[in-house]
């Protein structure tokens, strides 16, 4: 293993200054959901300069999918790049650093195949657009980008290592309660308040939290409540995204916010349009069921890389993604790293981190692991049996 672990170091070390450079430009140039065409453009044009057959506009507009393949046979390693980022504040999640781990992964695991022509495996870097929002990988999945993976690697920035992080399913929505509009002053009894329906949504859905289990989540926004206070607002509305450990916790949580706009819509006499999407887009992302073999192999070759901030935080749960659909897929992991900062992500302190030389020296430390991570599997068929073993009785688990 040592001489494979040499191989994949030179590799990704020997493009440091590139791999900076790639995940620099994306950095510069941030991109919301499904519009992440100049970093689609940007990863595909490195990666063919890679020696990597790539797919663009796979299966989604700003999607791609990059393969080294080996020989005949073997496993099949799946690695993420996401590159969208955040209104106003950029990358303030690091998806540019994400990118450049994938690349960099991908570009060590690919050595380590070269430099053993008997070994036949396949490295497939998947470009997925619209984590923020969207479900860009959602997308991938129902249009079958990983049935033919065998095990999917990730890794995201943040202020600290965790190994098994436990993000929580997620769910996005809205409410439009609908009325009947009259002057306020004049003829109050004629109108039917849609506001007032939205108070006594959000009002409910506020005391809720306090009967709720601590690790699940209720936050509500009103998106519009009128236009004008001498008129009855005949239109208002509310936006919601629910979370919780499991989507069988969740699916509790969705009834009880149903019950309480129904309620609120029969209180005041009004419609309502409850919707769990926005903007028609997929937004029900899954827990995270990090695979426990994948997450010690990764946690042992993680620390002999040796990185800056070797401090192991607990797990927890931890935010939300569409990478938590993919583990129900496929086994699945995606640790945190620290990129030496206190400031937390969606953050503009964070943003600034992302693209200074600390998080891309933190990054080429956890893409080695990966890549390291992926040659065991491809070397040792024992190994991806009791993956797939311990993979299928995580998700019988989660159905007890």
């Amino acid at each position: 293993m040592s001489q494979a672990t040499d191989v994949i170091s030179k590799a990704v070390e020997d493009k440091a200054d590139s791999l900076q450079e790639l995940s620099g430009k994306i950095w510069s140039h941030p991109e919301l959901f499904f519009e992440e065409k100049f970093a689609h453009d940007t990863l595909t044009e490195f990666l063919e300069k890679n020696g990597f057959e790539v797919e663009r506009k796979y299966k989604v507009d700003t999607a791609f999918k990059a393969v080294f393949r080996q020989g005949s046979g073997g496993a099949n390693i799946g690695l993420i790049c996401e590159y969208d980022a955040l209104p106003d504040i950029g990358h303030a999640c690091g998806h540019n650093l994400i990118a450049e781990s994938g690349a960099a992964a991908a570009i060590g695991l690919k050595a380590a195949l070269e430099a053993s022509p008997a070994t036949s495996g396949t490295v497939t870097l998947l470009g997925t657009p619209a984590e923020e929002s969207g479900g860009g990988k959602i997308l991938l999945i129902n249009a079958g980008a990983f049935v033919d993976i065998d095990v999917c690697l990730m890794v995201h920035p943040a202020a600290m290592n965790m190994m098994a992080t436990g993000c929580l399913s997620c769910m996005a929505g809205n409410v439009v309660f609908t009325g009947k509009a009259a002057h306020a002053s004049a003829a109050p009894w004629d109108g039917i308040n849609a506001l007032d329906a939205v108070i006594n949504a959000y009002t409910a859905l506020s005391t809720l939290r306090q009967q709720i289990h601590t690790n699940w989540r209720i936050n509500v926004i009103i998106t519009e409540g009128g236009v004008k206070p001498n008129i009855i607002p005949e239109k208002a509305a509310l936006a919601f995204s629910l979370r919780a450990p499991t989507d069988k916790e969740l699916a509790v949580l969705k009834g009880k916010l149903a019950d309480i706009v129904k309620a609120a819509a029969l209180a005041t006499g009004c419609e309502v349009d409850l919707q769990f999407a926005v903007d028609d887009r997929i937004a029900y992302y899954s827990n995270m069921i990090p695979n426990k073999q994948l997450v010690e192999r990764y946690r042992q070759h993680w620390l002999s890389f040796g990185p800056a901030d070797s401090t192991i935080t607990p797990d927890h749960f931890w935010a939300s993604t569409d990478m938590g659909n993919v583990s129900l897929e496929v086994p699945s992991i995606q640790p945190t790293f620290n990129i030496g900062t206190a400031a937390d992500v969606h953050t503009r302190d964070f943003t600034e981190t992302t693209n200074q030389p600390k998080a891309h020296a933190a990054t080429r430390c956890v893409s080695k692991a990966m890549a390291a991570v992926g040659w065991d599997v491809l070397t040792d068929s024992a190994l991806l049996k009791e993956i797939k073993e311990s993979f299928q009785q995580q998700l019988a688990s989660l159905n007890e």
